[in-house]
């Protein structure tokens, strides 16, 4: 039931209430679904940030054995067991963010307004420092096992 809380918090938050929260503050009314070419561009950001997140999901749950709802070191939501260094994990230490973060440029691309830059902003702030303490556990969780990972795999992309 644990697992099944930390997804649905996931889902609520970062794929349906951030997003709408810009919307929101975009002043675009609802449903705002205009036939311009930058909607392609937005879907082309938005479909892979979703796609890499849920990879990241499931690699999590069948490889971590546990979930990705820690909220500043506050289980939510059972952790990972094993340290995950392949699949989305090979190449980003937080692919599951940067899938939200690709995915949020991409609703802020669809909504072309300045306001919701704002929103994205916040988000960035807290989730880098959600980051932040998720490291001191995994350092305290997996020791050098972990400090080997991420002196070799970056952040997010780029080293």
């Amino acid at each position: 039931m644990r697992n099944a809380i930390g997804y649905i918090l996931g889902f609520l938050i970062f794929i349906a209430g951030i997003p709408a929260l810009m919307w929101r503050v975009s002043g675009r009314p609802f449903p705002w679904a205009p036939a311009q070419p930058w909607v392609i561009i937005a879907l082309i950001l938005i479909i892979p940030g979703l796609a890499l997140s849920i990879w990241s999901i499931v690699h999590m749950k069948n490889v971590g054995k546990g979930n990705p709802f820690d909220a500043y070191n506050h289980e939510v939501a059972p952790r990972t067991r094993h340290l995950m260094k392949d699949g989305p994990y090979g190449f980003s230490r937080n692919p599951m963010l940067l899938g939200v973060y690709i995915y949020d440029i991409g609703v802020l691309v669809w909504l072309r307004s300045w306001w919701p830059l704002i929103i994205f902003a916040i988000e960035i702030i807290l989730l880098t420092l959600q980051v932040r303490s998720e490291e001191k556990r995994l350092e305290a969780d997996f020791r050098d096992e972990y400090r080997a990972y991420k002196s070799s795999v970056p952040r997010y992309f780029i080293k």
